[in-house]
């Protein structure tokens, strides 16, 4: 067994990583950027190290610099997490070529064969495991995507090669958008995989996400733990996970986990993965309908191999007592897998919630700000993974996800109950998160039945139920308003030894409240992004980020609703929009420039 390992992440995972590393007797090495200095991982470890500036690209993306700290630090291992380098070949093999390192994950042969989406397809289709049509090769250029379109048919799927969580995949439904949609897809490859190839495949309507949880030794052992149903999405990012899937029969369930240890025996992989695949009932036709027209069986196609750990692996822990981090660890110090297949069992329901500093009623626009008020829950089958605690600031450099609340029980109607109260009693203030959005669901008929799409938040649920829902379960305000209401406080007083909890206000105008914040005394204008506001002569940053591209120059006429720019925060690519048609007087920033809450964008005659 190792002696020391480093994280090279950050967050909840990082913590996940150093709490099975401490179980094993591993000590931990943590890295952190400037704007981690006193983030819950670099508590945690038992050494960390600086590894540079706030943005990604100059810290946690650093391969040399990580390198040089593992090398100083002693580190005889390396967990990338997930996110940043975790699906990067050439810093898994760095590390691999490093004297004295292990890399706690798949090799990097294994990575390249099926970290890059247009390989893994061909591995699969050699394993004899279905794929959705599309192209096995990057595509170059608009001209062979409109060329595909005339091939499959609109819509395409345009997806970054090193993509995974949604990032890097644009949606296409007509020729007009293919310009747009490849250059965002590039640019999204590049900046958060350092990998701007792209692939086109046919986009599937009405899908559920099923994907298969893998575990694979150095001596031929190969493992699945079951699936995981990660169809309910936003903008084609996970918002709830469970285990195992309400759509799958036995028979589906066996075909698909014996589909996922055929794949990736096939690419020689080893370490934790996890093969994903999109199921969709067949629109049945003449042809497809059996004995009596009844519809085809719901088909299954491979869509993509994530080669590390995932978010939500938490579920597949739960329900089959095998914890997949540890096992990790000992796959990489050359130690044999303790199960066989025929021993695992799938036990009970899980339930995972990422609880995110986002706000539903506004399209999930990320809520950068300080967690004045840090409470979760706990009880029988409640699991906590996070790596923050009540005073700590939720920026915007990274990713928008505060805790994961995962939540067990022998069945999935208890599981439902039991997350219902989890849920209930998961206090947060000081950012909206998406509590309220899975307090709603947990009331939706189509989400308690198990029948939702990766389509049904997007298009079916109503925007009016989640702004219904923040203003019922929201993180309340100590402070603020808005059109000259009253700032209030939430206050516990004692009557009769009865205990109360009373509003109180505190006379101080919202209005004038709001005005002391950044943006105070403009007027909000959204286009679902939530990364404008729109003051009477400009265009303002909602929250702090990263302008990825610049669409407008002095003297140009825009039109209400005309994308100015391009915002990256939290690590979502967000449109600003005009809210009104006019002349643009100055640009005031430039394509990578760094901008915090309030600052001007575009500003108009």
């Amino acid at each position: 067994m190792f002696e020391k390992l480093l994280v090279a992440n950050r967050g909840e995972i990082a913590v996940r990583v150093m709490q099975a590393c401490e179980e094993l007797g591993v000590e931990t090495v943590a890295v952190y950027s400037d704007a981690d200095r006193s983030a819950g991982h670099v508590e945690y470890a038992d050494e960390a190290y600086n590894v540079g500036p706030a943005p990604a690209s100059d810290s946690y993306l650093d391969q040399e610099a990580i390198l040089e700290v593992a090398e100083r630090a002693g580190a005889d291992a390396v967990h990338p997490g997930y996110g940043f380098l975790a699906e990067n070949a050439e810093f898994a093999r760095r590390v691999e070529e490093a004297d004295g390192i292990t890399w706690v994950g798949p090799s990097s042969d294994a990575m390249e064969a099926l970290g890059e989406k247009t390989k893994a397809r061909r591995v699969m289709e050699a394993a004899d495991v279905p794929v959705v049509p599309g192209t096995t090769e990057p595509v170059e250029s608009a001209a062979e995507v409109r060329e595909l379109g005339a091939e499959y048919g609109y819509p395409l799927a345009i997806k970054a090669e090193g993509g995974g969580g949604g990032r890097g995949m644009k949606i296409v439904r007509g020729d007009e958008e293919v310009e747009d949609a490849l250059e965002s897809a590039k640019r999204e490859g590049k900046a958060y995989f350092d990998n701007e190839s792209v692939y086109v495949e046919k986009f599937l309507e009405e899908p559920k996400h099923i994907e298969v949880q893998i575990l694979a030794d150095n001596h031929g052992n190969v493992l699945h733990l079951g699936e995981r149903d990660c169809s309910l999405q936003r903008r084609h990012q996970k918002v709830i996970e469970e285990a195992p899937s309400p759509a799958l029969d036995a028979d589906l369930r066996a075909e698909i986990g014996e589909a996922a240890r055929r794949g990736v025996r096939e690419a020689g992989y080893t370490n934790a993965g996890t093969v994903e695949f999109l199921v969709e009932d067949s629109v049945a036709s003449e042809t497809q309908r059996g004995e009596g027209g009844a519809a085809a069986e719901p088909q299954f196609y491979f869509m993509e191999v994530n080669t590390r750990i995932q978010v939500e692996h938490t579920v597949s822990e739960e329900v089959t007592g095998i914890d997949v981090v540890r096992q990790q660890i000992r796959v990489a110090a050359d130690e044999e897998l303790p199960v066989a297949q025929a021993d695992v069992e799938i036990e009970g329901h899980a339930m995972e919630f990422r609880i995110n500093a986002e706000n539903p009623a506004e399209e999930f626009a990320p809520t950068p700000g300080t967690l004045e008020a840090y409470d979760p829950p706990g009880g029988l089958g409640v699991r906590l993974d996070d790596a923050v605690a009540q005073g700590d600031e939720i920026a915007g450099d990274y990713d928008s996800m505060i805790a994961k609340l995962i939540v067990r029980a022998p069945t999935r109607e208890r599981c439902l109950e039991r997350s219902a109260r989890a849920l209930a009693h998961f206090d947060v203030a000081g950012v909206e998160t998406t509590i309220p959005f899975h307090r709603l669901m947990l009331e939706d008929d189509v989400f308690r039945a198990g029948d939702h799409t990766t389509k049904y938040l997007d298009h079916e649920v109503d925007a009016a139920d989640l702004e219904a829902a923040v203003d019922r379960w929201g993180a309340p305000e100590a402070i603020g308003g808005v059109d000259g209401e009253r700032a209030t406080n939430e206050l516990v007083v004692e009557v009769d030894d009865r205990r109360y909890e009373v509003v109180v206000e505190d006379g101080l105008p919202r209005a004038a409240a709001s005005a002391e914040r950044p943006n105070g005394g403009g007027e909000a204008s959204s286009n679902g992004g939530g990364t404008q506001v729109a003051a009477s002569d400009a265009v303002t940053a909602e929250m702090q980020g990263t302008v990825l591209s610049v669409n407008v120059s002095p003297g140009d006429e825009v039109g209400g609703g005309d994308v100015v720019c391009v915002l990256e925060a939290m690590k979502m690519e967000n449109d600003v929009v005009a809210p009104a048609g006019g002349t643009v007087a100055e640009v005031p920033v430039s394509e990578g420039d760094s901008v915090d809450m309030g600052d001007p964008l575009v500003v108009f005659e």
